[in-house]
């Protein structure tokens, strides 16, 4: 037998005899760099932004961090790997042994923006920040939904007021801490019926919506959609990273808008299998990088539509359809507020940006519950606003129709918003939901003219059911 017929034959054996490779994680330093960022933006926020004290930021917004993928906050309120600056509005964590530090600044407008490593405190007034003026009058003067003033009534006979209280209780009594429910609010026919807040929160109090931002860009989408300046099923039509000198077409031309918001774009699936701390958005969410060179940079591993894959991505490079569509900077920068937020009086909503001006409409969101029953508030009442149709019933019918790969998970998903699943039967089929980690629900049941809004900072194995929240609201209106 020749050497090259005996090596030949010993390699199945060969292979069998190998030692297993040793685990390394290539993205320690990743994922320090996340860390830090992640703490970073969420005490600045929370410092900023939502306007509570450091001692409730460890307690509540940095509870989040010390799962599996993160380490525990760098310090307590005492004290630690962090620095605060009141002054210029920033937090700064991390540094030397404890990885790149990274620095998130509040600006005017939009919110906290983190910076990239190699940038400090000294660069905060090249970030971007959005200067229109608010809307005119005091809310605590303008009648509801408008403004923030209540009419005193009495709650309908149809309302039963003790399920309704149980079902607040239900809300608020958690058997775990690791459900933490913040607010409450109700929304029946257009007024608001029941509102709770946790100690330590009032309505005013914003907290960070997470991918309940998600349906807000939808939003704007569909409106652009509804005017003609947008296609559903046409192409993105974006410019795909790496470019390459090559005149063959690149395949991900063919990715629809459809198919991103079906989150069923058939990208590499880079914020998922344990990779969203280390990888994808996660860079641009907290250390960063630009959202739109990420969106842009993924291959196709599917063919689009054919694969469902909650992909902050997809969400952000229909963000970058829109921007496209809008033309210039400013009108881009303008376009939520003067299209959707001054129109809903959704005063206390701020919409945040990377460093480079673009809008983290998948996660950076920071609002309060009020201004999210009215964002409901617009579903429930099938687009229409103040006599002014602001989205189509199409649009909406869309939004609320299983996207054809989520088949595989029970029909859950619509059009950046989530469908109740096939598989239950306790609540009404028509309810749609946005959804965003930590507990950030907007529940909306058309034939219940009903909206029902629970703000949370979960934790830990998290685990809070709008569904089963859900069900239990109705109980106080004949279900």
């Amino acid at each position: 037998m020749s050497r090259l017929l005996l090596f030949l034959a010993l390699l199945p054996s060969m292979a069998v005899t190998q030692p297993a490779a040793q685990e390394y994680d290539y993205f320690t330093h990743n994922r320090e760099m996340v860390r830090n960022g992640v703490q970073a933006v969420l005490m600045c926020n929370g410092l900023f932004t939502s306007r509570r004290s450091l001692e409730q930021v460890f307690r509540q917004e940095l509870a989040y961090l010390g799962g599996k993928r993160l380490d525990r906050p760098l310090g307590t309120p005492a004290g630690g790997a962090y620095t605060v600056d009141n002054a210029r509005r920033a937090v700064s964590v991390g540094g030397g042994a404890n990885g790149p530090a990274i620095t998130a600044a509040f600006r005017e407008g939009i919110g906290c923006v983190v910076m990239a490593p190699h940038q400090d405190l000294s660069e905060i007034d090249s970030l971007p920040q959005q200067t229109l003026a608010p809307l005119p009058g005091n809310p605590a003067n303008i009648d509801w939904p408008m403004g923030d003033r209540l009419k005193t009534r009495a709650l309908a006979s149809s309302i039963d007021a003790a399920a309704l209280q149980a079902a607040s209780d239900w809300a608020f009594n958690r058997p775990t801490p690791e459900q933490d429910t913040l607010s409450l609010l109700v929304v029946h026919k257009g007024q608001i019926v029941h509102e709770r807040y946790a100690d330590g929160i009032d309505m005013s109090t914003r907290t960070r919506t997470w991918s309940t931002a998600k349906s807000i860009a939808a939003t704007l989408i569909g409106m652009l959609v509804d005017r003609g300046e947008l296609k559903l099923d046409a192409p993105l039509g974006v410019e795909w990273l790496p470019e390459l000198a090559a005149p063959a077409p690149d395949p991900r031309d063919a990715i629809t808008l459809r198919q991103v918001l079906n989150m069923s774009s058939g990208l590499d699936p880079v914020d998922s299998f344990n990779m969203e701390y280390a990888t994808g958005s996660g860079l641009a969410y907290w250390a960063g990088a630009s959202s739109v060179d990420g969106a842009r940079r993924r291959g196709l591993v599917r063919e689009p539509g054919s694969f469902w894959d909650y992909e902050n991505y997809d969400t952000l490079l229909a963000v970058l359809a829109m921007k496209q569509v809008l033309g210039d900077q400013r009108r881009y920068q303008e376009f939520p507020r003067h299209a959707l937020l001054d129109k809903l009086g959704m005063r206390n909503t701020l919409l945040s940006t990377d460093r480079f001006g673009d809008f983290i409409l998948s996660s950076q969101v920071y609002t309060n519950a009020r201004d999210l029953a009215r964002f409901g508030m617009l579903y429930a009442q099938g687009g229409m606003w103040q006599g002014e149709r602001l989205i189509s019933e199409q649009w909406i019918e869309f939004s609320r129709t299983p996207a054809p790969a989520s088949a595989l998970r029970d029909n859950d998903y619509g059009g950046q918003w989530w469908l109740v699943p096939d598989s239950r039967s306790d609540v009404p089929r028509e309810a749609f939901s946005t959804a965003g980690n930590r507990g950030q629900y907007v529940i909306v049941v058309p034939s219940q003219e009903l909206v029902i809004v629970r703000r949370g900072l979960d934790w830990g194995r998290q685990g809070f059911d709008r569904w089963d929240l859900t069900r239990e609201v109705l109980k106080a209106f004949g279900r």
